[in-house]
């Protein structure tokens, strides 16, 4: 397999063709494959905002990415690099109460939103997970937004931006802004992956205007495209990463 891997770059890593999120057959679909695990914590007197769970969701990728385990000699590297030689693919399973504190007992970062609680896993087997995760509900997965949320304002802050046309819940949409910054991730150079992981990794994940989606979708920014395994259709557009320095590059 492969060893190389975008994280290993010192330049712009080359997503396109090989991208991990294409449609079509290629080697990568004959290596082992992967699946990120993430966990949302869901209390029933408490539960976190929609979009609070969404941002912590991608930043918890992108906390994985960069953990000092996951890179180079790291315990979790090799697992990763596997991880991202297949399909890039991430499950979202929910957990409250004995369920959570259990889930906490695993190696793996818990990143905190300002309701929202999400613990990422270093990559595990398709058919693999550990007992404590296994068992964990996947499906039904759905959030509210108990206020209006708050338009972005200034051009500085990187924005996930939701397909207005798809209905998703909030465990589906949760992996896929994890894809979104994972790919805007793999894009940037260093200095500028140091920039945003030096800002916490401060983004925003917010549904696209539809009179927008057009103009965004045809913008040359990172999209994700699903495999169409669960909710929606192959090969549907979902997120659009656009980060001002992708952005700036266009």
């Amino acid at each position: 397999m492969n060893s190389q891997h975008p994280n290993d770059t010192t330049d712009v890593p080359a997503v396109g063709a090989d991208s991990p999120f294409r449609q079509e057959h290629v080697l990568r679909d004959e290596a082992p494959q992967f699946v990120l695990p993430l966990v949302v914590r869901i209390e029933k007197t408490e539960p976190p905002a929609r979009t609070d769970a969404l941002e912590t969701a991608a930043r918890a990728v992108l906390v994985m990415l960069t953990d000092e385990r996951s890179r180079g000699e790291g315990e979790w590297a090799e697992a990763v690099r596997d991880w991202q030689d297949a399909r890039i693919r991430k499950v979202v399973r929910r957990a409250r109460g004995a369920e959570w504190r259990k889930a906490q007992t695993l190696p793996g970062v818990t990143v905190h939103g300002d309701t929202s609680e999400v613990r990422v896993f270093p990559p595990v087997p398709l058919d693999g997970w550990p007992k404590e995760l296994a068992k964990l509900q996947v499906s039904g997965t759905d959030l509210d937004d108990p206020e209006p949320v708050a338009a972005v304002t200034g051009p500085g802050l990187p924005v996930l931006w939701f397909n207005p046309a798809l209905d998703m819940s909030a465990g589906k949409e949760m992996a896929q802004a994890g894809h979104a910054a994972q790919l805007a991730w793999w894009e940037l150079t260093d200095a500028e992956r140091a920039a945003w992981q030096d800002s916490g990794f401060a983004l925003a994940v917010r549904t696209a205007p539809r009179e927008r989606w057009a103009e965004l979708s045809g913008s040359g920014l990172p999209v994700v495209r699903d495999a169409g395994f669960t909710e929606i259709a192959p090969g549907s557009a979902t997120v659009i990463a656009d980060h001002p320095a992708l952005r700036a590059r266009l």
